[in-house]
């Protein structure tokens, strides 16, 4: 238990130009979506779903998603673009975490939306615990419905995030946490 509470206390998000190969072997990256699945999810309705980007395709999506962005904005600058085209080549791999989050009869959009959270967080912890580093992005992409379909959601999904994963090559570092005194409070019935 007590690897658990470190992992925990000490989990640091690395930028994603900064995770290098070698990105989690298939077996692992199964493990991972295996952990990430095994989140609360009322109904049983699995209202979240992955998309792994990997090898080739990572530079594929790059490149679609850099097209569209040179045709909504034709004035962009070359050094922009090219970021574009790295957008999923940072990191050995990308998943991307979609919620499928849809109206219920007995079980909230909301629920479920955070049901497919849970999911990006406990791949993030999962990652994490085998040893490699993450980050959890969202970007334009997450919020453009052109880009989402591009990267093969459906018009009814979202995107909750793109989570990089692969080796770290700086060490970890500590950015500022809220003061529990400032984010916690008691409840007390009125008075």
């Amino acid at each position: 238990m007590t690897d658990t509470i470190t992992l925990l206390k000490t989990r640091r998000s690395i930028p994603a130009v900064n995770i290098v190969e070698p990105g989690p072997s298939e077996a692992e990256i199964e493990d991972m979506l295996t952990i990430a699945a095994r989140v609360p999810d009322h109904g049983k309705l699995t209202p979240w779903r992955f998309i792994l980007f990997a090898g080739e395709a990572r530079a594929a999506a790059g490149a679609a998603t850099a097209a569209l962005l040179k045709e909504r904005r034709p004035e962009i600058d070359e050094k922009a673009l090219e970021n574009e085209r790295k957008r999923f080549s940072r990191s050995p791999l990308v998943v991307a975490v979609v919620s499928r989050a849809a109206p219920h009869p007995k079980i909230q959009e909301w629920e479920q939306l955070l049901s497919g959270a849970a999911a990006a967080m406990n791949l993030i912890v999962a990652a994490n615990a085998m040893g490699y580093a993450t980050q959890w992005l969202t970007e334009w992409v997450t919020y453009d419905a052109e880009a989402r379909a591009l990267l093969g959601l459906t018009p009814e999904e979202r995107l909750i995030g793109l989570i990089h994963v692969g080796t770290p090559d700086i060490p970890p570092f500590e950015r500022p946490r809220p003061a529990l005194a400032d984010i916690v409070s008691r409840w007390t019935p009125p008075a």
